[in-house]
C-alpha cells in the first residue's frame, strides 16, 4: 500500500510529466538524427571510401543453406548506429551547455541587482531601535 502511495505521489508531480514529454521528444529527435546519419552523412562518406554502403558491410560467419539465412556479423550497421549516437550525444551536450550558460547569465543578473533602498519608515525604525539599544 505504501509503495502504491509513493508511486502516486511521484506520478502526480510535474517532474514525471516533464520527464515523459522529454522521453517522447527524445525518441522523435532520435529518429531525425538516424535519418540525417543514414540519408545525408553516410552516403558521402561511403562515396569517399569507394562507394561503400555502410549498412551492407558485414562478415559472413556461415553461408545461407536452402531456406536458412546466412549468419552474419553486421559491423557496418554498428558503424552507422555509432555515428547516430555520437551526433545525438553531441547535440544533447550542446543543448545542456546552452541551458547552463543561460542559467548562469540569469544568476549573474540577480546577483548584480542592488538591494532596494529602505523606505523612510524603515530608516526611522532603525534609528529608534539603535537609540533604544544604547539606553
Amino acid at each position: 500500500m505504501k509503495l502504491l502511495q509513493e508511486f502516486k505521489t511521484f506520478a502526480i508531480k510535474g517532474n514525471a510529466i516533464d520527464m515523459a514529454v522529454g522521453i517522447i521528444i527524445g525518441a522523435a529527435f532520435g529518429k531525425i538524427i538516424t535519418s540525417i546519419v543514414s540519408d545525408i552523412i553516410m552516403p558521402p562518406i561511403g562515396l569517399l571510401v569507394g562507394g561503400v554502403n555502410f549498412t551492407d558491410l558485414k562478415f559472413i560467419l556461415k553461408d545461407a543453406v536452402g531456406d536458412v539465412p546466412a549468419v552474419t556479423l553486421n559491423y557496418g550497421n554498428f558503424i552507422q548506429v555509432a555515428f547516430d549516437f555520437l551526433i545525438i550525444a553531441f547535440s544533447i551536450f550542446m543543448v545542456i551547455k546552452l541551458l547552463n550558460a543561460a542559467k548562469k547569465k540569469e544568476e549573474k543578473k540577480e546577483e548584480a541587482k542592488p538591494a532596494p533602498e529602505p523606505s523612510k519608515e524603515e530608516i526611522l525604525l532603525t534609528e529608534i531601535r539603535d537609540l533604544l539599544k544604547n539606553k
